[in-house]
């Protein structure tokens, strides 16, 4: 009898990922979303199932005696239908960090790590190890530009037959001490998901597990040799060698130099890197530019904590100084209330008078949380800060929005991370307009 590997929450950016590296290796898989429960098959979803995956709703009904585990995540709580329905068959309940760890088992591993920029850096490290030959499995959190076929593969992961694996290691859950990775970077670290020291205790436990070359972005002196970062473009050199990077912001050319370092440290090629790093697509819904609508530009960003917020919106500011309109979706209540103060902070410090920031409710995925506090404090906190914030009801009320402020030209930015209608929004203003 054919087993099926049945992933909960099969629709978001880590479980897709996950769910695409066990199609190419030949898996059955099936999968459950509470998108599915609203009635809600696009994106991710539909690519999946156009790939022969048995999509189902979050109830428990998705389990057979044919599942030979459910693969969860940390956002899965206990008495969430297919966890019991799971126990009652008897099938083992696995974290998607233990899923991932067995797939790559046999690779020689590389796990890209913290709190800001681990993304980008997992897509560029992997599509330089691609362009000097070295042919990676990369198993991502967000979609590579080259990667994906459109509505047939989910292009956060690159199918490669080479020992090499390269993989995005989530510190949100404590997870990333699951892999004993060959080698290892660290991004930098913030406090996010935990406080700093509790975040900086984590990384140094995982980087003790790490016994070849671990890049650490905290440790770095000085940064790149003449960083520099013009319009959409950035640049920087190593080791004598000249690096163009095709991504806005000086972030995003200290993202580039940790790649190049740890693709350096491997033995690539210094031209082909220099190659690769140029001809690099980009990452989706990373300053990502969709489009225009009127005379703005509209770009579309995951950034959901005042860190990322703050490489974002000061990116933008650079390169559209006459204005942005954006809206930001808070990506949960116990995420906002924790970061509370960080993001009034970080607003008050980056929203330019010529800027408009539209604040809708907090998205809700379910589940137990405490919903005290949601946009409307964020909001007055913002307000007595002199932001000019406005809060809105719905996505909708956005578009009417950004489409009368779209004349003044500048940029339309739609950021923040979970909520599948904020990529939408970005490509509705940008086909339309």
């Amino acid at each position: 009898m054919q087993t099926e590997i049945h992933i909960a929450g099969i629709g978001g950016v880590g479980m897709s990922a996950l769910a695409q590296a066990l199609l190419d290796r030949g898996e059955t898989v099936t999968g459950s979303d509470r998108l599915l429960d609203a009635g809600d098959e696009t994106g991710a979803l539909a690519c999946l199932a156009a790939q022969g995956v048995r999509l189902c709703r979050q109830d428990g009904s998705g389990l057979t005696r044919r599942t030979a585990r459910l693969v969860i995540s940390s956002a899965i709580e206990p008495d969430n239908p297919e966890v019991v329905r799971a126990q009652a068959l008897g099938v083992p309940v696995v974290h998607r960090a233990a899923e991932l760890a067995r797939l790559t088992a046999g690779r020689r591993l590389i796990a890209v790590t913290g709190t800001c920029g681990k993304s980008t850096v997992t897509a560029m490290l992997g599509s330089l190890l691609e362009g000097a030959g070295f042919d990676p499995l990369v198993v991502n959190g967000a979609a590579v530009a080259g990667w994906s076929a459109e509505g047939t593969r989910i292009g956060s992961v690159r199918k490669g037959a080479g020992e090499w694996a390269v993989i995005e290691a989530d510190e949100s859950d404590r997870s990333l001490m699951v892999f004993q990775p060959e080698h290892a970077v660290i991004t930098n670290a913030s406090a996010d998901h935990f406080g700093l020291d509790e975040t900086l205790a984590l990384f140094a436990s995982f980087r003790d597990r790490v016994p070849g070359t671990v890049i650490d972005g905290r440790t770095a002196d000085g940064g790149p040799e003449d960083a520099r970062a013009e319009g959409w473009r950035g640049s920087f050199r190593f080791e004598g060698v000249a690096y163009q990077v095709p991504m806005p912001g000086l972030h995003n050319v200290h993202n580039a130099w940790h790649a190049v370092r740890m693709a350096r440290a491997l033995g690539a090629a210094p031209d082909r890197l220099a190659g690769a790093l140029a001809a690099f697509g980009g990452v989706e819904r990373r300053l990502q530019r969709v489009g225009r609508c009127g005379a703005a530009t509209v770009v579309d960003d995951y950034a959901h904590n005042p860190e990322k917020l703050a490489a974002a919106w000061t990116t933008l500011a650079t390169a559209f100084p006459a204005g942005a309109c954006a809206v930001w979706r808070p990506h949960g209540y116990a995420p906002l209330r924790k970061m509370l103060e960080g993001l009034v902070q970080t607003f008050a410090a980056v929203c330019r008078p010529q800027d408009m920031l539209l604040l809708p409710p907090v998205y809700d995925a379910g589940g137990t949380a405490d919903r005290s506090v949601g946009s409307d404090v964020l909001a007055s906190l913002l307000c007595e800060k002199g932001v000019k914030v406005t809060r809105i009801g719905n996505l909708d009320d956005a578009e009417t929005i950004m489409r009368a402020q779209a004349a003044a030209g500048g940029v339309l930015a739609t950021l923040g991370a979970r909520d599948p209608g904020l990529p939408r929004l970005a490509r509705r203003l940008a086909v339309s307009g």
